[in-house]
């Protein structure tokens, strides 16, 4: 293989990553949070609703750094701490979905659509290799944090 196309196909990865990072901290900023606040109601939203802990767990934040998160996304009213009558020590976050989808919807909606578009222009072979790609490098992201999380446990 051509090690220049190379090159330029390891530039184009690591500028894609950096775009979409950029993208996400502006889409954040946009409806008032932080980045990290945006990441981390993905996470509730996408997983459903879950202890400080296991947020922390899955994050990788210190269970202080999350109870920020979840202070702020409280104030906005995106998150509700809901406690287990069974053990009231016990907090389950719990994402609130409609405040969610009306600040975000109208953004990721747009975003969709074009991305439709993108996705409707290859051929499905084409979009195979792209998708096995991608599945093989967040093979890799994985591997590497749980290496980076286990070296940081010694």
């Amino acid at each position: 293989m051509d090690p220049m196309k190379i090159e330029i196909f390891k530039q184009t990865t690591r500028q894609y990553f950096e775009t979409a990072l950029l993208m996400h901290e502006t889409i954040a900023s946009h409806v008032g949070l932080s980045g990290t606040d945006h990441k981390y109601l993905g996470y509730l939203i996408e997983n459903g609703e879950m202890t400080a802990g296991e947020l922390a767990k899955l994050s990788g934040l210190t269970t202080g750094a999350i109870t920020g998160v979840i202070d702020r996304l409280e104030k906005n009213k995106l998150v509700k701490r809901k406690f287990l009558q069974s053990d009231r020590r016990k907090v389950i976050i719990v994402p609130n979905l409609e405040k969610a989808n009306q600040l975000f919807s109208p953004i990721f909606k747009k975003l969709q659509k074009e991305t439709d578009l993108l996705i409707s222009s290859f051929t499905s072979r084409e979009l195979e290799v792209v998708h096995r790609y991608f599945e093989s490098a967040i093979g890799i992201m994985d591997k590497m944090s749980k290496n980076l999380k286990e070296w940081n446990d010694i």
